[in-house]
């Protein structure tokens, strides 16, 4: 432990002058109003930092984050890891609003009575509510809110687990979302941290709350800080941004000055068709893949149904043997350790080539609390059956392609593994039947990308974030950031809507992933998907007003 005068930023960073007051505070809650690239991702974990290192948060008390997307919880956690190191991040829980939710029923889930009580072995479903069986993703934030605000046990144990709270991305707060923040730790002695981006408030739809920074900054009394250097974004991006934002919100503008220089790169192309579209782009992708880019840092930006708008690229994709994945089916499936622990598995026993994912196996594989010699001879036998699987697979009469035959050394590891361990890997998995849904989907999804092709590699590199470009909607794609950004079909009749306002917002977080190169493309004609069951239109007119921000002074 050290004195908070002696605590500076980690990494060798340094901040600026905001920034290092938000993250040093010491018993005052914050609000920070930060702009893309600005680095609230990284201000959040300098803080986790200050307050572990600094004893402002005593042991055994706990950090809370709460963001809006699995992928940001994840990001943050192992943010933390690498700037804190893991005994200190031992003491951070990064999640979503929803599972931060689940976690408060499954601990307290007595208090719940009525017709909103549950069975201990209730079960999550996407669509339909049973009593006491079953509720839906939309049921978990107001029953928590029930249990909070009708159960003083419940809420005070809240209190006592967690002196400081940081809520990530705000701006997009529903208002059942913000009485839970606010029955949880209004008028407790919790040291609260908001940041958010009022000109990415693009969650309207979902009920996001108009001003949300402002009232919080109000019902708890924060000091209010904005963040002004984009640290993401290459000059050239920074500068259309900067265009926007003097259209959205002309105080926020920053000097000229501040942005000048030749760096990065904004190409706006137009085609006939989709098809032409799809060839070009995947030329494009496939040059940058040569010239080293790594997969990882190369995402397609669909303002929705991406699984139809970007359908003909990634059939060319995939006759090319580019690996893509679309984040609409399985962005919040990669990031469940579960799922990881089985993909990595079938990596391991498939791929000669994988250090890594037999390392991070070994890790979330072996029971924790076991001793010395059990550990071992644990050790021991999972080698012995990782050997084992291996040569399977590589036996001729192996059915590579057919989903039981990799089913069957699955559930073999599985049970090596044992359900303790399992259980052990996340807290939501220790009440329902989540680790099992999990497990049956991410098999699932396996079964899917090994039905394209029968490479049991290629199915993985497509299930990989690593591995393979990424297929986002600009709902999932916030605060990610890539090296390659191209925003497929700036055409009005994918951005359309009754509020402007909305459509300029997300059109503004999809260019702003970009740190170096930004494509933005539109075709006069998309042929129309065979999956489509809704309006579509066949013909297409550029939207003029968003593709204008990309023409340079």
């Amino acid at each position: 432990m050290i004195r908070p005068e002696q605590w500076h930023p980690v990494g060798g960073l340094v901040l600026e002058p905001n920034a290092m007051t938000a993250a040093t505070m010491s018993d005052e809650n914050v609000v920070v109003s930060a702009g893309p690239g600005a680095g609230k991702t990284e201000l959040l974990a300098q803080r986790a930092d200050f307050v572990l290192r600094t004893g402002q948060c005593h042991y055994p008390r706990r950090i809370l984050a709460v963001s809006f997307k699995v992928d940001a919880a994840r990001n943050l956690r192992e943010r933390i890891r690498e700037r804190s190191g893991p005994q200190l991040a031992a003491r951070f829980d990064s999640l979503t609003f929803h599972a931060f939710a689940k976690r408060l029923i499954d601990n307290f889930r007595p208090a719940l009575t009525g017709l909103n009580a549950l069975d201990p072995d209730y079960r999550i479903d996407p669509d339909n509510r049973v009593a006491r069986r079953q509720i839906t993703f939309a049921d978990l934030v107001p029953l928590a809110l029930e249990i909070i605000e009708t159960n003083a046990y419940a809420r005070e144990g809240l209190r006592q687990t967690y002196s400081h709270v940081f809520l990530d991305e705000f701006q997009d707060c529903t208002s059942q979302q913000y009485r839970l923040i606010k029955a949880a730790f209004g008028q407790s002695a919790a040291v609260l941290t908001a940041v958010g981006d009022t000109k990415q408030r693009i969650m309207a739809w979902a009920g996001a709350l108009d001003g949300v920074l402002r009232t919080f900054a109000t019902d708890f009394a924060a000091t209010s800080l904005p963040l002004y250097q984009n640290r993401r974004s290459a000059s050239r991006l920074r500068r259309m941004q900067n265009r926007m934002i003097a259209y959205m919100d002309p105080a926020a503008v920053s000097p000229a000055e501040d942005l000048t220089g030749d760096g990065g790169v904004i190409d706006v192309l137009a085609f006939d068709t989709d098809n032409d579209e799809a060839q070009e782009v995947a030329d494009l992708i496939e040059n940058w893949l040569a010239e080293g880019t790594a997969p990882r840092e190369i995402a397609v930006l669909v303002r929705q149904q991406p699984h139809l708008v970007a359908a003909t690229l990634g059939d060319v994709l995939t006759d090319r043997g580019i690996p893509f994945r679309n984040d609409q089916e399985s962005q919040d499936l990669t990031a469940e350790p579960a799922a990881a622990l089985v993909f990595n598995f079938i990596r391991v026993i498939a791929d000669d080539r994988r250090p890594d994912a037999y390392a991070e196996l070994i890790r979330m594989a072996n029971p924790m609390s076991a001793s010395e010699d059990e550990a071992a001879r644990f050790d021991s036998q999972l080698k012995r059956t990782l050997r084992e699987a291996r040569s399977t697979v590589r036996n001729p009469a192996f059915k590579v392609n057919h989903p039981a035959a990799w089913r069957h050394l699955v559930d073999e590891f599985l049970q090596l593994v044992s359900r303790p361990v399992l259980t052990a890997l996340s807290p939501g998995y220790q009440q329902g039947t989540r680790l099992d849904d999990l497990i049956e989907q991410a098999f699932d999804a396996f079964s899917r990308e090994l039905a394209i092709d029968g490479e049991s590699v290629q199915a993985l590199r497509r299930l990989s974030e690593a591995d393979a470009i990424r297929f986002l909607t600009i709902h999932k794609c916030k605060g990610l950031e890539f090296e390659k950004v191209v925003v497929l079909g700036v055409e009005e009749q994918l951005f359309w809507g009754s509020d402007p306002t909305t459509i300029m917002s997300e059109f503004f977080v999809a260019i702003s992933r970009a740190k170096h190169h930004l494509l933005l493309t539109y075709a006069e004609y998309r042929e129309r998907p065979a999956r489509a069951t809704r309006r579509w239109d066949e013909w297409r007119t550029p939207h003029e007003q968003l593709l204008g921000f990309a023409q340079d002074d």
